[in-house]
């Protein structure tokens, strides 16, 4: 029985190989055509801004909470509101991550990477076509993100919450960049791994655990190499409290994801679908 994905695949081939002219034009045409008719895209999506409306209301209430409660003895006092959002993406950008993984790994699972391939027989194009779809996707869904965390956070922060104009732009983009490169890395992750559930397990335990775990030992080297990892430059891109310029923490984020496009693409052409 040929399910529903094999069959958007087949038929977004066809298109894309005719009125798209085929190439990377036709690859960039059927990746995204994929991408919105799937539900996992659209639950995604409403997912993350759910996910992120909740963390912000309840992050925004407890920094209420610590500057009123006279039992705290360290009070938070006046924070950025727009911080609030970009605390919050420790845990949004899991959901973010899964829609990158799905792009490649609900293929494998369906079986319909055999269409997607004899549509687009270039391995490096088909990756290098969803790698781009999805940067695409979810740059400006983590900008929107960003501005919705942050106009809940507001009202509920009151007189606790200092509003900045050129620091919610700034925030918004950088969560915007940081969402799109890490979930171009993952994709690359996911080419390799091919599974759903390997994938996200190692997006958790590279972006989160190992982080946490290196950062909190006691030998300095592992705390640098803490600083080295991708989720660690992100951090510091966001908060901009990094050991290193923003510029660097980008391109520590750059280098890690053509690491991972270039493991994909390498299995790929490697192994058979």
């Amino acid at each position: 029985m040929t399910t529903r994905t094999e069959t958007v695949s087949v038929e977004i081939g066809t298109a894309s190989g005719g009125a798209s002219g085929g190439g990377m034009r036709g690859a960039l045409a059927a990746e995204w055509t994929k991408l919105w008719t799937l539900r996992s895209t659209w639950w995604g999506l409403a997912a993350a801004a759910l996910l992120m409306v909740l963390l912000c209301l309840v992050m925004a209430q407890v920094t209420v909470s610590n500057n009123t409660d006279e039992r705290v003895e360290e009070h938070p006092g006046v924070v950025s509101v727009s911080d609030i959002a970009t605390g919050s993406m420790d845990m949004v950008q899991f959901v973010i991550l899964a829609l990158a993984i799905l792009m490649i790994t609900g293929e494998y699972a369906t079986g319909s990477i055999h269409a997607t391939l004899q549509c687009v027989p270039a391995r490096g194009r088909m990756l290098a076509a969803k790698a781009a779809v999805a940067a695409a996707v979810i740059l400006p869904s983590g900008v929107l993100l960003a501005l919705v965390g942050t106009a809940v956070a507001h009202p509920v922060l009151g007189r606790w919450g200092h509003l900045d104009a050129g620091d919610v732009v700034h925030d918004a983009l950088m969560t915007g960049l940081y969402l799109a490169v890490l979930s171009v890395l993952i994709l690359g992750v996911g080419a390799m791994l091919r599974s759903t559930a390997a994938t996200l397990t190692t997006a958790f335990l590279f972006v989160m655990v190992l982080p946490v775990m290196l950062a909190n030992s006691r030998s300095e080297l592992l705390m640098d190499v803490a600083d080295g990892l991708p989720s660690s430059a992100g951090r510091y891109l966001l908060n901009g409290d990094g050991p290193y310029p923003a510029a660097v923490a980008v391109g520590i984020l750059g280098a890690w994801t053509a690491a991972a496009l270039w493991g994909g693409i390498t299995v790929l052409r490697r192994r058979d679908a």
